[in-house]
């Protein structure tokens, strides 16, 4: 059901000086920042050969970046994404087969203007799953 590693998600405490890192010594290609005031973050990407890097900042106290940040103040990975052809369909497979969707369960637009879901961290061995329809 899912497809290709879409990207990799890195919460930060500095957008501007986490790019500059990943631009600077390492010579990656990084994106413009965008604003997703729906998911309370600021995000840019790493772009990489074979797929992505997501640096992600809080947009606000509310952000759940925010409350990560709070847990882990210098910062840490907070999701994969892995890319599906039909979004509602995997998520209703996700849930017959009793993973949760984070919220109300109705994709929301992402980075990309493509459809997003979350699914549970407990469900994934402790790691917060984002899919993205392509």
């Amino acid at each position: 059901m899912i497809g290709r590693l879409n990207h990799v998600a890195i919460a930060v405490p500095d957008l501007a000086a986490a790019a500059a890192r990943y631009a600077g010594p390492l010579g990656a290609r990084v994106s413009a920042p965008q604003d997703l005031p729906d998911h309370g973050v600021r995000v840019v990407f790493v772009e990489l050969p074979n797929t992505k890097i997501e640096l992600l900042e809080p947009l606000g106290d509310a952000s759940s970046i925010a409350a990560f940040l709070a847990k882990s103040p210098s910062g840490g990975m907070h999701h994969v994404c892995y890319e599906v052809e039909d979004i509602h369909a995997a998520r209703d497979r996700l849930v017959q087969t009793g993973a949760r969707v984070l919220g109300d369960g109705a994709p929301k637009i992402g980075a990309h203007g493509k459809p997003v879901l979350f699914l549970h961290p407990k469900d994934f061995d402790g790691c917060l799953i984002e899919i993205e329809q392509v």
